[in-house]
C-alpha cells in the first residue's frame, strides 16, 4: 500500500563508525497512519562473541526536546522485541522536517548508539475522506496491527463490506491510550486496538445495523449485537461492534463557527505613561505593628483574667453549697438511725401473746406439774416460741397422735 512504502528497518550496527551528521530520511503523508520499525537485531553492537540475545532498549525523542511530538507514539514490549514508531501527522506539520533521535542501549554491555531519523511530511492528495468509521479490534495489539500485511487484510475486509472507491487507514490507537486496562497474561489476551478508516462513500447498510434499536438495546445489556457482515472479519479480526463509531464529516456542525473579531492586537492609546514621583515620603509602620499586636494581646489578657477568676475565685460558693448538702445528708442519716433505735426499743417492750407450749404441763412419768418459764426472764422477743426437749429435766418424748374430725380449743 502507498502509506507503507516508507516502512523501513533501522540499522544501528554501523552507527559507531558513521558520522554524527548522517540521517535516514522518510516521507510520510499527513492525516494517514504511518509506522517505522526499529529492529533490535540490527542494533546489537558486536563486541565479545555473539550478542544477538542481548537486551536492547530504545529511546526516541525530538531533537532538542526530551520527548516526541504529540502525534508520534513509540512502543516496545520487552528489551528482546523490536520498537515501533507510529502516528498520524497533522496538517500543521506539512512541509516541516521532523528530526527524531533514536538511541539504543545494550543492557548487558552498557554500550549505546545513536541515529537520527528525518521525517518529511507531505500533504495527502486523496484527503479528506468525508466518511470515517472507527473499529475496535479485541484480538490485536498495536504493533501487530501496524504490520503491513495485517493492516492490508483488515482494509480489504472493510472494503468488501463498505464498497468505497477510495479507502485508507487514518489513525491507529492502542486501547491503553484510551483508558483501557492492561490484560492479564492468561490465554494470550490482547490489549485491543482502535483503527479509524476513512472512505469517500456513504456507510453501508451492514455498518448501519449497529445503530438499530435492537442492537443498541443489546449493547446496553452488554450482549453481542447481531451484525450480518461480522463473518467477513471473524476469521482474523474480532470486532467489538458496540464500540463502532460512524462519523459523517459533512453533517458535523463546526463548533464555534462564529468567533468574535480578535482585533488588531494593538492596545488603545491612553496617553503618555506618568510614573509616580521619586520624592515619595517613607512611611513608618512601627505604630501599625504595635497596634496589630497590642489589640489581640489585650483581648487575650482580659479573657485570661476572666477565666482565671471564674476557675479560682468563685470556688468558695461551690464549697459552701457542698458543705450545706453534706450537712443535710448527715442530718437525714442521723434521723434515720434515731428512728431505727426507737423502733427497736418499742419492739422489746411490747406485749406478746405466748403460745400454748409455754403453759404449765404435767410430766408424763411422774405426774408432777412442771412450771413454765416466766415471760420476764426473756431479754428479747427473738427467743424461740417452742422449748426444746433438752431443756426439760426428766422429760421423755411423747408420741404424737393423728386425730380426725374437728378440733376444739
Amino acid at each position: 500500500m502507498d502509506c507503507f512504502t516508507g516502512l523501513l528497518c533501522l540499522s544501528l550496527v554501523n552507527l559507531v563508525s558513521c558520522a554524527v551528521g548522517r540521517y535516514d530520511v522518510l516521507t510520510w503523508k499527513d492525516r494517514t497512519i504511518q509506522s517505522y520499525f526499529i529492529s533490535r537485531q540490527k542494533a546489537v553492537v558486536q563486541t565479545d562473541g555473539d550478542a544477538t540475545n542481548d537486551p536492547i532498549t530504545f529511546n526516541t525523542n525530538l531533537m532538542g526536546f526530551p520527548d516526541r511530538p504529540g502525534w508520534l507514539r513509540y512502543i516496545q514490549r520487552t528489551p528482546y522485541s523490536d520498537g515501533v514508531l507510529y502516528g498520524s501527522p497533522t496538517a500543521d506539520h506539512v512541509g516541516k522536517p521532523t528530526i527524531i533521535e533514536i538511541t539504543a542501549y545494550n543492557r548487558r554491555t552498557f554500550e549505546t548508539a545513536r541515529h537520527n531519523l528525518v521525517i518529511n511530511i507531505m500533504s495527502a492528495d486523496d484527503f479528506p475522506f468525508p466518511y470515517q468509521a472507527e473499529f475496535f479490534i479485541k484480538n490485536m495489539n498495536v504493533e501487530e496491527m501496524l504490520a503491513s500485511e495485517v493492516l492490508g487484510d483488515f482494509l480489504g475486509a472493510v472494503k468488501n463490506v463498505w464498497q468505497p472507491e477510495r479507502l485508507n487507514a487514518i489513525n491507529i490507537t492502542s486501547a491503553l491510550d484510551r483508558g483501557g486496562r492492561i490484560p492479564l497474561p492468561i490465554n494470550d489476551l490482547k490489549e485491543g486496538v482502535y483503527v479509524m478508516v476513512g472512505a469517500d462513500a456513504a456507510f453501508s447498510s451492514c455498518l448501519k445495523e449497529v445503530e438499530s434499536p435492537q442492537n443498541q438495546l443489546k449493547c446496553n445489556q452488554e450482549m453481542e449485537p447481531l451484525i450480518t457482515c461480522d463473518n467477513k472479519f471473524r476469521a482474523q479480526f474480532h470486532i467489538d461492534w458496540c464500540k463502532l463509531s460512524l462519523v459523517d464529516i459533512t453533517k458535523v456542525v463546526p463548533v464555534g463557527k462564529e468567533r468574535p473579531d480578535p482585533g488588531s492586537g494593538v492596545l488603545p492609546d491612553l496617553g503618555e505613561y506618568n510614573p509616580p514621583s521619586d520624592m515619595l515620603k517613607s512611611r513608618d509602620y512601627f505604630s501599625d505593628f504595635l497596634i496589630t499586636l497590642a489589640v489581640p494581646s489585650a483581648v487575650a489578657s482580659v479573657l485570661f483574667i476572666i477565666l482565671g477568676y471564674i476557675m479560682c475565685c468563685r470556688r468558695e460558693g461551690v464549697d459552701k453549697r457542698n458543705m450545706q448538702t453534706s450537712d443535710i445528708q448527715l442530718t437525714h442519716h442521723s434521723s434515720i438511725q434515731k428512728s431505727t433505735k426507737e423502733l427497736r426499743s418499742m419492739s422489746k417492750n411490747r406485749e406478746v401473746a405466748w403460745p400454748l407450749s409455754t403453759l404449765p404441763v404435767f410430766h408424763p412419768v411422774s405426774g408432777e406439774l412442771v412450771p413454765p418459764l416466766h415471760p420476764e426472764s426473756y431479754e428479747n422477743t427473738s427467743m424461740p416460741l417452742m422449748q426444746t426437749q433438752t431443756n426439760l429435766q426428766h422429760q421423755t418424748p411423747i408420741p404424737q397422735q393423728q386425730t380426725t374430725g374437728k378440733w376444739y380449743s
